[in-house]
C-alpha cells in the first residue's frame, strides 16, 4: 500500500483536485494519507463498493474527518447523513415520500414558470451567472417548497457552506467564519420549528409525519434541518457546474437547445464531470479488506467521489463533458442507503432553469477563467462572468 503525505484540503488542491485524483487512482485501490492517518479510495470500483456497504463503512461516526465516537459534533448529527440503520430508516422513509414523484409533479409547472420569469429578469448580454442564475433560482423556489419565510434567506448559503467545510479538518475555512456560525445556525434552527413553516410545504409534511408516529416530534426539526443544510448549496454548485460545462462545450449547448429533453441528463453529466460534492468520509466498523489492503477497525476512510467520477476504468474520455454519455451510475449524489434523498428535486430545478435558458440563450461565452470558491467538501464557483448571446423572446 502506498503512503502519501499530500494534504487533500490544501487550497491549491481544493482549487484543482484532478492532479491529486489521478495520482491516487494510479497509486492503487487504497492509499494511506499520512497527514490525517486516513485511508483514501479514489477508484470508482472501490468508492462505489464502500458507499453501498454501510455495515462495514459506517456513517454513524460522522461523514467528516471528526470521529463522533470520541469527539463531540458541532451540532446534533444529521438523521439522514450521519446515522445508520435502524436509526436512519424512519427519517429516510418519511423524507423519501415527501420528496417523491407526486410532490415534484405538483411543483413542476410553478418551477418552470419561475425559471422563465427569473431568466427574463436576469438576462443581460454580460452577467455573472453564479449569483444571477445558479444561486438565485434555488434560493427562490426551494425555500418556498420547504415552507420557510423570505426574511433571512441570505443565511442559507453561508450556513450550508460552513456545514460542508466542517467535514474537513479545522483549517482556516472552518476557523475564519466560526464567529458568524451561531447566527447562521440559530436562524436555520428557528426555521425548523412547526410554527415558522407554512402549512403546505415539505416542512409541514415532516411535522405531520411526526403526528402520525412515523418519526418522533424530537426528530422532526432535525429532518427539516437536513433539507436546509444540504438542499441549497449542492444544487447551486451543480447549476454553476452545468453552466460552466456549456460555456466550455458550446456544441453540447447547441445539442440541448435542439433537444431540451436532454436537460436532466446534462445536469447529471455535469455532476459527474465537476462533482460538486467531492469527498465524504466513512469509518471502518471492523478490520475491512479492500483489494489487498486491510483497513483497521475504527479508522476513517476518505472517499474521493470526484476522482471516482473521472476514473477511466469506469468512464470513456472521463475528462470530457459529453451529452451522448449515459452518466447514470455516477457517485456525485452518493450511492446506496445514504444516496442523496433530494437528488430528484435538484434535477427538477436544473431542468426548469436549463429549459428556460435554452429558449433565450444561443451561446454562453466565458469572460475569463472564473473564480473558484474553496470548500473542504464542495467544488464550487465563486464567480463565472459570461457574455450571453441571446435570441429574441418568443411572442
Amino acid at each position: 500500500m502506498i503512503t502519501d503525505d499530500t494534504d487533500p484540503f490544501a487550497p491549491e488542491v481544493l482549487a484543482e483536485p484532478e492532479p491529486l485524483h489521478a495520482k491516487l487512482r494510479d497509486a492503487g485501490p487504497v492509499v494511506r494519507l499520512s497527514r490525517y492517518d486516513v485511508y483514501a479510495l479514489a477508484r470508482y470500483e472501490h468508492v462505489h463498493a464502500a458507499l453501498v456497504n454501510w455495515q462495514d463503512f459506517s456513517s454513524a461516526a460522522g461523514v467528516g474527518l471528526a470521529d463522533f465516537h470520541v469527539e463531540e459534533p458541532w451540532r446534533p448529527p444529521s438523521l439522514l447523513l450521519e446515522t445508520d440503520p435502524p436509526r436512519h430508516d424512519a427519517p429516510r422513509r418519511v423524507l423519501s415520500g415527501i420528496l417523491g414523484p407526486r410532490a415534484l409533479r405538483k411543483l413542476r409547472e410553478d418551477w418552470f414558470a419561475a425559471a422563465e420569469d427569473l431568466v427574463e429578469r436576469a438576462l443581460d448580454t454580460e452577467l455573472d451567472v453564479v449569483p444571477a442564475l445558479a444561486e438565485a433560482f434555488p434560493l427562490r423556489v426551494f425555500p418556498d417548497a420547504v415552507g420557510i419565510g423570505r426574511e433571512g434567506r441570505e443565511n442559507l448559503l453561508p450556513y450550508g457552506n460552513f456545514a460542508f467545510n466542517a467535514f474537513g479538518p479545522r483549517n482556516e475555512l472552518v476557523t475564519s467564519p466560526a464567529a458568524d456560525m451561531p447566527r447562521w445556525s440559530g436562524w436555520v434552527n428557528e426555521q425548523c420549528a412547526r410554527d415558522r413553516l407554512t402549512a403546505d410545504g415539505f416542512g409541514a409534511a415532516i411535522w405531520a409525519a411526526a403526528d402520525r408516529g412515523e418519526i418522533t416530534h424530537e426528530q422532526a426539526p432535525l429532518v427539516v434541518r437536513s433539507l436546509l443544510t444540504a438542499g441549497v448549496d449542492t444544487t447551486v454548485h451543480g447549476l454553476a457546474a452545468v453552466l460552466y460545462a456549456f460555456a466550455t462545450h458550446p456544441g453540447e449547448w447547441e445539442r440541448l437547445r435542439e433537444q431540451p429533453r436532454l436537460a436532466r441528463a446534462a445536469f447529471d453529466e455535469a455532476v459527474r464531470w465537476q462533482s460538486p460534492v467531492q469527498t465524504f468520509f466513512r469509518t471502518a466498523t471492523r478490520d475491512t479488506r479492500v483489494a489487498d489492503v486491510t483497513i483497521p477497525a475504527g479508522h476513517k476512510i476518505l472517499m474521493f467521489l470526484g476522482a471516482a467520477n473521472r476514473d477511466p476504468r469506469r468512464w470513456a474520455d472521463p475528462d470530457v463533458f459529453d451529452l451522448s454519455r449515459d452518466p447514470s451510475g455516477h457517485v456525485g449524489f452518493g450511492m446506496g442507503l445514504h444516496q442523496c434523498v433530494g437528488q430528484h428535486v435538484a434535477r427538477l430545478e436544473a431542468e426548469a432553469l436549463l429549459t428556460a435558458l435554452a429558449k433565450r440563450v444561443r451561446r454562453f461565452e466565458l469572460l475569463g477563467p472564473g473564480t473558484r470558491h474553496l470548500n473542504n467538501t464542495l467544488r464550487a464557483w465563486q464567480s463565472l462572468p459570461m457574455r450571453l448571446h441571446l435570441t429574441p423572446p418568443r411572442r
